[in-house]
């Protein structure tokens, strides 16, 4: 009895088609479950390994000033021409209705919900992301992640964790220092050409807000904290040998980051303001 043919994707164009999207989706996935697991594994680290006292809190400690701290002037910097840009921009529109008025709640919200989170969590992906995923690229190619564990330290509890924590505790501050700036940018421009004081613009900025629009921005960049310092290690850890390859893992860091930050951003503006009342 013969048997049946097998069917070859060459022959059958949607068959291969269906092939390569299962393979892209089976990466994607795989992709994923690596991230996660790195993160278990360094908040595992974080609640139970010694690496945690002492000398890792003084690596935390040194993470947060280079990936925080440092990065309080371009933040602010950018935050502000963007308070400025949609000020300006809004007010372009609100005079026409005659309520520019209400240009001071629309900065508020937009940077506050939005743009305040957003903007520092790309900034930071530009300085601490990329520089993640090319020190641990880097000492994969010369074989330092090796030399940790022939020293018994885990390359994860060593590496990762204090990044992660100082990530996740620095996101937030920098998205409220980034808020400020937003709205203060907006208040240049409301004094100058919208016809507030000072005192009037920040009344009409805290009118409009609610405790909501600054809680779901900071929620937000906790999660942006750690995915930015997930995909940087992980496409570290993931460097081939060569010189050549820390560069395609530290532009696919930051590629990928930005990706899943705006998903997550998406996620979580789609939750917040749709799913759940209250609003």
């Amino acid at each position: 009895m013969s048997s049946a043919p097998s069917i070859r994707p060459g022959r059958f164009p949607a068959v291969a088609l269906l092939s390569r999207i299962g393979a892209r989706v089976e990466m994607v996935l795989a992709y994923v479950g690596g991230i996660a697991r790195l993160v278990g594994r360094s908040l595992a680290a974080l609640a139970f390994s010694p690496l945690k006292r002492g000398r890792g809190l003084q690596r935390m400690v040194h993470q947060a000033t280079l990936t925080g701290v440092t990065a309080v002037p371009i933040v602010s910097l950018i935050t502000f021409f963007v308070g400025v840009i949609i000020a300006l921009q809004g007010a372009y529109g609100l005079r026409r209705l005659g309520a520019v008025h209400m240009v001071a709640g629309l900065v508020a919200i937009s940077i506050t919900r939005e743009l305040g989170p957003l903007v520092a969590a790309i900034v930071v992906i530009g300085r601490s992301g990329s520089a993640f995923a090319a020190e641990i690229g880097a000492m994969r190619v010369t074989e330092e992640l090796d030399a940790l564990k022939t020293m018994a330290l885990d390359p994860i509890a060593f590496l990762v964790t204090p990044k992660l924590t100082a990530m996740m505790l620095m996101m937030p501050c920098l998205t409220i220092w980034s808020d400020l700036m937003g709205v203060a940018g907006g208040a240049l421009f409301g004094v100058a050409g919208a016809g507030f004081t000072v005192g009037s613009y920040f009344t009409a900025t805290r009118e409009a807000l609610v405790v909501r629009d600054v809680t779901t921005g900071l929620i937000k960049s906790l999660f942006f904290g750690m995915v930015i310092t997930a995909v940087g290690c992980y496409e570290g850890f993931s460097t081939g040998t060569g010189a050549e390859e820390v560069g395609r893992s530290t532009t696919s860091a930051v590629v990928i980051s930005i990706l899943l930050v705006v998903l997550i951003d998406l996620t979580f503006t789609y939750l917040f303001y749709s799913v759940v009342p209250g609003v």
